[in-house]
């Protein structure tokens, strides 16, 4: 299924209007208390990038979902390289199943817990999703957080006219796309800001082995196999 760049960002606004009245609401007196005067702002990205980021001059976190994001995971072949499904999956949010509905619950849920380890001083460079943060993301999902966000969410597009499908995405067949990569090709991964590139030098079980070229040159990466796109040689 593919949805309208339009009826995209009209969910975005819809998942940030979940993040404040969900997520944010329950929680600000609490992080007013470790951080006084602190406000949340939740806007939509024209890209794929989505992330938390902390503006300290103006006291104010920032949450941004990609229109792009939100379209990709609406399409099933798309879906399998997110952090997101692969985080539902492992850890058993939402009984481990993938739908575009809890994806993007999730992806709520997700940067929210970004703003609490930030608040709680558990972010540190080169360390984001560390212990301290999973223990926060498995708070929310323990606490009934996540299911109220994805309840909100469902209700609120369903009466905008969009609603969300809530069709299982069945897990991508790891043996399958190994056959498509052998040593030599021209691969890219990584989304946004953090867009990489290289050529595969090894193929192991799960993953491969790129050697990074262009911008990325030097560098060498192990990347699961659902994160890799071809590259015109």
């Amino acid at each position: 299924m593919t949805i309208e760049p339009s009826k995209a960002h009209r969910l975005g606004q819809l998942m940030c209007e979940t993040t404040s009245a969900i997520l944010w609401s329950p929680a600000q007196n609490w992080v007013r208390n470790q951080a006084p005067a602190t406000t949340l702002l939740c806007r939509v990205g024209s890209g794929q990038a989505t992330y938390h980021r902390f503006d300290p001059r103006l006291k104010q976190h920032q949450i941004t979902y990609g229109k792009r994001m939100i379209m990709a995971k609406h399409q099933p072949d798309a879906v399998a390289g997110w952090l997101s499904g692969r985080e539902i999956r492992q850890r058993k949010y939402f009984d481990g199943e993938v739908t575009t509905l809890n994806l993007l619950a999730h992806t709520c849920c997700h940067e929210f817990a970004h703003l609490l380890q930030h608040i709680s001083g558990q972010r540190y460079h080169g360390s984001v999703h560390n212990r301290h943060f999973y223990r926060i993301l498995d708070e929310l999902h323990g606490s009934g957080g996540a299911d109220a966000a994805r309840r909100h969410l469902a209700e609120q597009a369903e009466s905008a006219g969009m609603p969300v499908p809530d069709e299982t995405i069945q897990a991508p067949d790891t043996r399958l796309l190994m056959s498509k990569w052998a040593v030599g090709d021209a691969v890219g991964f990584g989304a946004g800001r953090r867009q990489l590139q290289g050529t595969i030098i090894r193929v192991n079980r799960k993953t491969c082995t790129v050697e990074g070229t262009g911008d990325c040159r030097g560098l060498r990466y192990r990347v699961p196999v659902v994160l890799l796109r071809a590259l015109a040689d």
